[in-house]
């Protein structure tokens, strides 16, 4: 029989059972998590980048050449006319226009600020028709025909300098856009036509009078509270000035 001794060296000696290694699923499911991660924003990335080259190629034929000065001629529905620039009234003074909105001709002495601004409220036209002088594209729409999902596709429009946005409350149809001597009525927010309007006349050259011109808010313009807008007197309005009234040459100017 073992004595008491034997048995305690024995178990002294016995080998401690081996730990089974546990497998290791959290870091594998990190990795998991990550590379789903990589491939959803590469996927994302892919496909914007698709996005923006075909919208990039749809809007090659609306891009000013040397050839092809004015690209907006192929938009259909455009209008196009031949105003002057420079004729310019005071700020209390008010233009006959002829159009609505206006989209060219005698106009306020100092320009509504256009870098990429979204107006809450109606501005008053002969500001903003100083900033068709100088290269922007005015994008206006009918408060009460335009809202929600419409409003905020219009809005993502007037993200770059030169550009402006504001409601006119005359409008005729939801949707009209205003560059010099340009105007294109529409009804839907999300039509191909509106980019295309942008991509040919915005800072074009070849179609404002004032190339170079400033949009920035000035001294003599705050864009937190414009100028609010008054429809337009009929032609032959006393105390009106005409729309396509010569430049006074006394009247001090305003440019660049």
């Amino acid at each position: 029989m073992a004595s008491g001794k034997t048995s305690k060296a024995a178990r002294r000696n016995t080998p401690a059972p081996l730990k089974k290694n546990s497998f290791p699923w959290g870091t594998v499911t990190a990795v998991v998590v990550l590379v789903a991660m990589i491939a959803v924003i590469g996927t994302y990335v892919a496909v914007r980048s698709n996005e923006q080259q075909a919208r990039a190629e749809a809007l090659a034929p609306f891009t000013p050449t040397a050839q092809n000065p004015d690209p907006s001629r192929a938009i259909p529905g455009i209008v196009i006319k031949e105003y002057p620039g420079g004729s310019h009234v005071g700020p209390d003074e008010q233009v006959a226009y002829t159009e609505s909105p206006p989209f060219g001709g005698t106009h306020d002495q100092v320009w509504a600020a256009c870098n990429g601004v979204v107006y809450d409220t109606p501005v008053r036209s002969e500001n903003l028709v100083h900033s068709l002088e100088h290269g922007a594209v005015w994008i206006a729409y009918h408060p009460d025909r335009v809202s929600g999902e419409a409003l905020e596709t219009l809005k993502s429009k007037v993200t770059v300098p030169y550009t402006v946005m504001s409601p006119y409350p005359d409008l005729d149809r939801p949707i009209s856009l205003q560059s010099w001597g340009h105007q294109l009525k529409l009804d839907d927010a999300n039509d191909p036509r509106i980019d295309q309007f942008i991509a040919a006349l915005r800072l074009n050259p070849n179609t404002h009078p004032e190339p170079n011109a400033s949009c920035q808010e000035t001294t003599l313009f705050d864009q937190h509270n414009p100028p609010p807008y008054q429809p337009a007197p009929t032609p032959g309005t006393p105390g009106a000035r005409a729309e396509d009234e010569s430049v006074d040459p006394s009247r001090p100017m305003q440019t660049g």
